[in-house]
């Protein structure tokens, strides 16, 4: 069964989903899966077929935001704020370990939020955001100005 570490209200991120998983978030009242996974990137990993299928039989929305490892760009930053902003929460975002999903969920929030409140969240889910804290800098100013 997969971790579900929350970062903050209604938004929680998590590693690999496995089937059982889906009726679990459904359980505890999430709206939305955000898969963050590309397909094909591990052999044991549940497709993105299989992931939206598994969401949907649950009730729940299911969006594909594929990062590779090492490779968010601002174009992945605007998908997952549109996923987002698209679909009810409380969301689930999954990929390899959670990291990618975090990061995405820290640069989306970064606009209403600190660098340090993002770092201290993601710190309590047990996920280190400090390597990235100059860009959440840059766009939590940039959206001040």
């Amino acid at each position: 069964m997969t971790t579900f570490r929350k970062v903050a209200e209604g938004f929680y991120v998590a590693p690999q989903l496995e089937p059982d998983d889906f009726a679990e978030a459904a359980a505890m009242g999430v709206k939305t899966i955000i898969n963050n996974r590309p397909d094909g990137e591990a052999p044991d990993q549940m497709s993105d077929a299989e992931a939206r299928q598994a969401a949907e039989a649950h009730g729940m929305a299911y969006v594909h935001v594929p990062v590779v490892t090492g490779g968010i760009f601002p174009d992945h930053i605007a998908e997952m704020k549109a996923a987002i902003e698209g679909h009810d929460g409380p969301y689930v975002a999954y990929c390899r370990s959670g990291t990618r999903s975090c990061h995405l969920w820290a640069m989306v929030s970064a606009v209403e939020q600190s660098p340090d409140q993002l770092i201290e969240a993601a710190a309590r889910a047990g996920y280190d955001l400090f390597a990235v804290r100059p860009l959440l800098k840059d766009i939590h100013e940039r959206s001040a100005g």
